[in-house]
């Protein structure tokens, strides 16, 4: 099942499919890691949802919830 980054539920996990976005957003998750084939999970998320809070790549990595939405997610079982 395919859904965004920002849809995942505390505990979840997922392999990154595609990083959606144009320019300085885009290239800002690139260099953060945040690239195809990196599992992520996302460890807390705020009240109102903003920032998330994942680990990818051995690292905890916050994200606002404007970055997530441009990560589409292949959620793991």
């Amino acid at each position: 099942m395919v859904k965004k980054l920002s849809e995942f539920k505390v505990g979840e996990r997922g392999v990154i499919k595609t990083v959606a976005g144009e320019g300085m957003i885009r290239r800002r998750l690139f260099d953060m890691g945040v690239t195809p084939g990196a599992d992520v999970y996302l460890r807390k998320k705020a009240p109102l949802g903003d920032p998330l809070e994942v680990t990818i790549r051995g690292y905890e990595l916050t994200l606002r919830k404007t970055e997530a939405d441009s990560v589409s997610m292949e959620v793991k079982e």
